[in-house]
């Protein structure tokens, strides 16, 4: 029998995620708020014949089209269901399609948070080491889950169409199919310390030496770390967000929990180096938005910063340490393979998930939607 779905209310949403290990940051009631161009809205599984219990959330994001009373639904990183069900496509999804087409939507993406493949740091290092491997997928994986591939299957066989990547080698326009993480769960923070490469380590004892301080900030540190972000941006040649964005996402989500977010930031001879955010999720903790400035690298600001965050991220329980997005290729002529070595010489392993997947209600809007973003 198909599950229910419905509205649930903001206290029913976040029970759920808090009776979970975790979640992700973009499928809790205050990330809707961190979006004011969506419409957001929080949508529950209903299962009748367990009494009715609610057994899966999600939040659904809703952007109209100009001038049309349809939109589009997006579950960034979502929803949490139980993605390994054999009637997945059937009892899961198809009565959330029914449900938001019902509500207007001319289309449906969402982002399983569902893991396919890990490589380790060991994998990963000797891959960007082989002339023969050009991107991850070329190299043996450490580990591939026969469950998430048969999913995918599952998801192609009701309808469903993986979107292609946008972006630069692997960034999509989306969120990241692949990371970078660090598995904190049963491990010490000398087991974390070990884990950290050679030039790792050296950059910390370094910053150490140098006197970087690294403390954690608040909202009144936020025009500080975003002239670093702007700064950065400028640097290395991407669109930034506006400072009114970080304090939402500030207000937001430190509202819904004092941990959910983070800032923190690298201070040496009285200047500020680097700032950065992180965000948690029940044990799962985010390396969300860095910034740095040009001047003074030599002193390691940003290895300081991140080892600080790690510890900190351990203090607070966390099972895993999330670096976010990676490049997927492995080539030296790309200039993001350095943030993927930087990323995996903290003992973090290369993750790829499912990736985005859409389904178009009307075809006809989804058809126009892609081309409006192609040629955006």
């Amino acid at each position: 029998m198909p599950l229910r779905v419905q509205t649930i209310t903001r206290a029913e949403h976040l029970a759920f995620v808090a009776a979970r290990p975790s979640a992700s940051h973009m499928q809790v009631p205050s990330w809707g708020e961190v979006k004011p161009d969506w419409r957001a809205e929080s949508l529950g599984w209903f299962d009748e014949e367990q009494g009715g219990r609610l057994v899966g959330a999600g939040l659904v994001l809703q952007r109209p089209l100009p001038k049309l009373k349809r939109y589009l639904a997006y579950l960034p990183e979502g929803p949490l269901i139980d993605w390994y069900a054999p009637d997945l496509a059937e009892r899961w999804l198809a009565p959330m399609l029914a449900y938001l087409k019902g509500r207007g939507a001319f289309s449906v993406k969402m982002g399983p948070p569902v893991v396919v493949r890990r490589w380790s740091a060991e994998a990963v290092k000797a891959a960007i080491a082989d002339p023969a491997a050009r991107r991850l997928r070329d190299a043996e994986p450490t580990s591939c889950d026969q469950r998430a591939l048969d999913i995918a299957e599952a998801l192609r066989g009701a309808g469903w169409r993986q979107a292609e990547p946008g972006g630069e080698e692997g960034f999509a326009a989306g969120q990241p199919r692949y990371v970078c993480q660090v598995p904190f769960a049963g491990r010490s923070l000398g087991d974390l310390q070990r884990g950290l490469n050679q030039q790792w380590r050296r950059n910390i004892k370094k910053a150490d030496k140098a006197g970087v301080k690294v403390v954690r900030g608040g909202p009144e540190d936020l025009p500080v770390f975003y002239d670093l972000y702007a700064e950065t941006a400028e640097r290395d040649r991407f669109i930034p967000r506006p400072l009114p964005y970080f304090q939402r996402m500030w207000a937001a989500l430190t509202a819904e929990h004092p941990d959910r977010m983070r800032l923190y930031l690298a201070h040496h001879d009285g200047e500020t180096l680097a700032a950065a955010t992180m965000l948690m999720v029940g044990t799962h903790v985010w390396y969300s938005y860095g910034a740095s400035t040009s001047r003074r690298r030599e002193v390691q600001p940003n290895n300081a910063m991140q080892w600080r965050m790690m510890t900190d991220a351990h203090a607070l329980g966390a099972a895993v340490y999330d670096f976010r997005g990676i490049t997927d290729t492995l080539e030296e002529s790309n200039h993001l393979l350095g943030l993927l070595r930087f990323k995996v010489g903290a003992g973090g392993e290369a993750v790829e998930y499912l990736g985005e997947w859409d389904f178009p209600l009307n075809r006809l809007l989804h058809k126009a939607l892609d081309l409006y973003m192609a040629r955006r």
